[in-house]
């Protein structure tokens, strides 16, 4: 793997021929492929990816659970040096190491503008049409046009990302490691930090212990909650999690009551703060209903199925609970997370707990079953 921030430039406006594994449809294994990847149009860069990350996402739109366009390069947590730029392009360069974000910031859309926003207006992650900012493709395999997915696509050895979607990093980070910081360890903490805003002291219960719920479990320990409940259907995590802060651990398959009954009973009126990290409608009404009455927070991470509608009784928001969202941690990405990493560099922060598997490139079809079958709570592809 390069960890060297020099790449020949003798590649530059030209077609790049490499490898990348595409999902020519949903519930079928991804294919490894020889690929065109067009050189970067204005405004772009083209990067090449050094380390990948697997998220649940992934793994949701693979079974068919979240609605894009086929067939697609997959990913979306990746780390890379840029190869090349478009015209236009200022804010990186060839050679740098840089972070690729599903969520870009424009820095002049409404959203961008406001101090509270991130959900930048350019992309649209909540409904990802396949395309790059311009309609078009810079993929080909097969003399076909491949789709992208959240405008980064990191399956694959070259990705082109429009400027917006990268964010430069310190020239030290470790490659093998930072690329979770596009997506797991923001979406985390952020939902602790920024979005909950949990305090010192306070309860916490967190549904779905996998790689955000992780993440979400260290935020919350390091705000000082004293209780972090943590609910899985998975046992095999539950030494992890303890190992990472959760104080109580429960399987709702196990129990005689609803899981939300028992967290409301284990903590007298319910916790100050939910955290939904599994996307699916049940687990997210059960954890607005493991919240204090009065005064809790519910904040849903996960993405659920397309089409799904979240159905519950008015009575629990009446009563002054309050449910929020928020996509990558409420992050504005390009100011904010470069400087995580440098965080993390200066050993303000941990993600090393959060990876527990590293795979080559060309065995990624081995590391979405251990994801899928609950053996890995991330694992990180290099090339």
């Amino acid at each position: 793997m390069m960890e060297q921030a020099q790449l020949s430039t003798e590649m530059a406006g030209k077609v790049i021929t490499c490898w990348a594994t595409i999902a020519w449809t949903a519930n079928a294994p991804l294919s490894i492929e020889e690929v065109e990847v067009d050189p970067p149009k204005a405004g772009e860069v083209r990067i090449k990816i050094l380390s990948s990350g697997l998220c649940g996402t992934d793994l949701h739109i693979l079974e068919g659970k979240l609605r894009v366009p086929f067939p697609m390069i997959l990913g979306h947590e990746g780390a890379g040096i840029v190869e090349s730029t478009g015209d236009g392009v200022t804010s990186v360069k060839p050679g740098d190491k840089v972070l690729m974000f599903p969520l870009p910031e424009c820095r002049e859309c409404s959203s961008c503008l406001h101090p509270k926003g991130n959900l930048c207006l350019k992309e649209n992650v909540l409904s990802p049409n396949g395309l790059m900012l311009d309609g078009t493709s810079r993929f080909t395999c097969r003399g076909k046009k491949i789709y992208h997915l959240y405008g980064t696509s990191t399956f694959a050895e070259y990705t082109v990302v429009h400027e917006i979607a990268v964010g430069k990093i310190d020239a030290a980070a470790p490659m093998d490691k930072v690329c979770i910081m596009s997506c797991e360890v923001p979406t985390g903490f952020g939902a602790v930090f920024n979005t909950a805003k949990v305090t010192p002291g306070s309860t916490c219960v967190v549904f779905g212990l996998g790689g955000i719920g992780s993440a979400v479990v260290m935020a919350c320990k390091a705000s000082g909650a004293s209780r972090i409940i943590g609910v899985d259907i998975n046992e095999e995590k539950f030494p992890r999690a303890r190992a990472l802060g959760v104080t109580d651990c429960l399987n709702p398959r196990k129990l005689k009551k609803p899981v939300q009954q028992v967290v409301v009973e284990m903590t007298g009126f319910g916790v100050d703060f939910a955290f939904e990290a599994v996307g699916l409608i049940d687990t997210m009404v059960a954890s607005l209903e493991s919240c204090h009455l009065s005064y809790g927070v519910c904040v849903i991470i996960g993405a659920a199925p397309s089409d799904s509608q979240l159905s519950f009784d008015p009575m629990l928001i009446l009563a002054g609970r309050t449910l929020k969202g928020g996509i990558l941690g409420k992050y504005k990405t390009r100011d904010s997370i470069p400087k995580l990493v440098t965080d993390y560099l200066q050993k303000k922060i941990n993600i090393d707990p959060l990876i527990t598997h590293k795979l080559p490139f060309e065995r990624i079809n081995e590391a979405f079953e251990l994801l899928q079958g609950g053996k890995c709570i991330r694992c990180v592809l290099s090339f």
